[in-house]
């Protein structure tokens, strides 16, 4: 079952050199016979070793730009002769084609050619069509042939090659394999999904090189997997690892806190935001965000746009939490957040986020775009005979801002660019509207000539007869229910003024 296969000959052609000179090295100490083309030909030569032309061994020159190079039967022949079978044996000694064990292969840099934004004559040639026959190939004959996909691997082979004496066993060979089809299956994936943009969309594709496993998943008898980059994301300054709810409430929170400009806080719980104030410094913020709901504050993912000074991390260090994310942070502000060692603290970084998102739902998935419109004071249509203040549009548009982030149905009450209390969740819109006056009072707030969105219109007058008679003096919705009228005519009644967006913000 082990099948060692010593490296006899070998195929090197890459577009990443980094770190592939050892391992050249060490093929050469143990008599290993190159073949190669182009750039690589000439670096393997510079190294003072001998390599051979794939050239000579095709009998034909690199044509059509460089397109054509290695399809040929003498190469292919080499890679995918099965050892132990006699008539492959025959047909190989009768056309003189030399047994490739070793093929170490690489693919033009699509995804970074799509992401430099270059042109689409440009992309097109950086689909790679002998790179990846070569991979495929060697991948498929794993039983007598290595394959190397990626500079990553450089170093493993090299420490495999030294501890065996040039030799490799039937389980690292598939192993290489196994990293090789995914190689050939994320790059064709990334291919399809560029040709894959127009309407209307109708195969879904996705591919993650990269999987962190959680300690678990929701919860602790679930299993927990994390595909994706997340040191592009962020650099993490202390604590422990993300877990798979820590990283649900990161990704809400990011989400949100994209939506401000000015210096805010925001503290979540669960996904929903329970605590939200823009204010002039980032001290400020926090201390009128965590005035919000202290409570539910209590181990929560807390996410600022500014740089956390050390003022600020006094402050946010009197209270328990689980995360904590900035763009930067001051030396005194690390020095006293990381005095508790489980707490975890994210440099966020500048990174392009998708603009799609999907599930698993039923025995398929769902896809679609990601809900990227706010509505501000300019799409705002007063169906009311009394009109908002500046100062109620503006705080009617904060208040847009977090109701498009937090769970329907959801009531959200802002005031001076504060969250004072949002009802999340609830099967009744009435329910939620109830729910969020409990928590103002609790906390102290006083609600009269505060600002409320809904996340959806209003199909009964109850919620604005609710919301009047407890001093509410601006509302938005997005409108559009039959009995549209019946609500604005209780604003009337009420001394309300209403405004319409004709955006619903559905947060299932």
């Amino acid at each position: 079952m082990n099948h060692p296969v010593k490296i006899k000959n070998a195929l090197v052609s890459v577009y990443y050199k980094d770190n592939l000179a050892p391992l050249i090295q060490l093929l050469n100490k143990y008599g290993v016979t190159f073949y190669s083309t182009g750039g690589t030909e000439a670096f393997i030569r510079d190294l003072g070793i001998g390599v051979e032309r794939v050239e000579d061994l095709t009998g034909y020159p690199s044509i059509l730009g460089g397109r054509v190079k290695t399809l040929h039967p003498n190469v292919f022949g080499g890679i995918l002769s099965r050892r132990p079978l006699a008539e492959d044996k025959k047909q190989i000694d009768e056309y003189n084609i030399p047994e490739i064990d070793l093929v170490i292969v690489d693919l033009y840099p699509f995804e970074e050619t799509v992401a430099s934004g270059a042109s689409e004559q440009d992309i097109i040639e950086k689909i790679d069509i002998g790179g990846i026959s070569l991979i495929r190939a060697a991948a498929k004959n794993f039983n007598d042939v290595v394959i190397i996909s990626s500079k990553n691997d450089y170093t493993e082979l090299e420490e495999i090659l030294a501890a065996q004496e040039g030799v490799t066993t039937l389980e690292q060979r598939k192993s290489f394999a196994k990293r090789a089809f995914n190689t050939s299956s994320h790059y064709d994936t990334a291919i399809f999904n560029y040709f894959n943009q127009e309407e209307p969309i109708e195969v879904f594709k996705q591919s993650e090189q990269k999987a962190q496993v959680l300690r678990y998943g929701e919860n602790p008898h679930q299993k927990g997997v994390f595909f994706g980059d997340l040191d592009a994301m962020f650099d993490k300054l202390n604590g422990k690892e993300l877990s798979y709810n820590n990283l649900v409430d990161v990704d809400a929170a990011v989400a949100i806190i994209d939506e401000f400009e000015e210096p805010t806080f925001a503290i979540l719980k669960h996904t929903n935001a329970c605590g939200v104030a823009s204010r002039t410094t980032v001290k400020q913020a926090w201390i009128d965000a965590l005035a919000c709901d202290p409570v539910s504050a209590f181990g929560g993912v807390l996410i600022t746009n500014r740089e956390v000074d050390g003022e600020t991390a006094s402050e946010i260090n009197k209270l328990f939490f689980e995360v904590l994310i900035a763009p930067s942070y001051s030396e005194e502000a690390v020095a006293i957040l990381t005095e508790k060692k489980n707490r975890i603290i994210l440099r966020r970084k500048e990174v392009k986020l998708p603009t799609e998102q999907f599930k698993t739902l039923l025995n398929g998935v769902i896809l679609q775009d990601k809900d990227n419109t706010v509505e501000g004071p300019e799409q705002m249509t007063t169906v009311t005979k009394v009109a908002p203040t500046a100062e109620q549009l503006e705080d009617l548009y904060f208040a847009n801002k977090i109701v498009k982030h937090t769970k329907s149905n959801t009531i959200v009450f802002a005031k001076n660019g504060t969250l004072i209390a949002s009802g999340v969740g609830q099967t009744s819109r009435v329910d939620a509207l109830k729910q969020a006056i409990e928590k103002a009072k609790a906390f102290g707030f006083d609600l009269v000539g505060s600002s409320m969105a809904s996340d959806a219109f209003f199909p009964f007058p109850d919620c604005v007869e609710i919301a009047g008679d407890n001093g509410i003096a601006a509302v938005l919705q997005p409108g559009g229910s039959i009995k549209d009228q019946l609500s604005i005519d209780m604003a009337n009644e009420k001394g309300l003024a209403m405004v319409t967006t004709g955006v619903r913000h559905f947060k299932h």
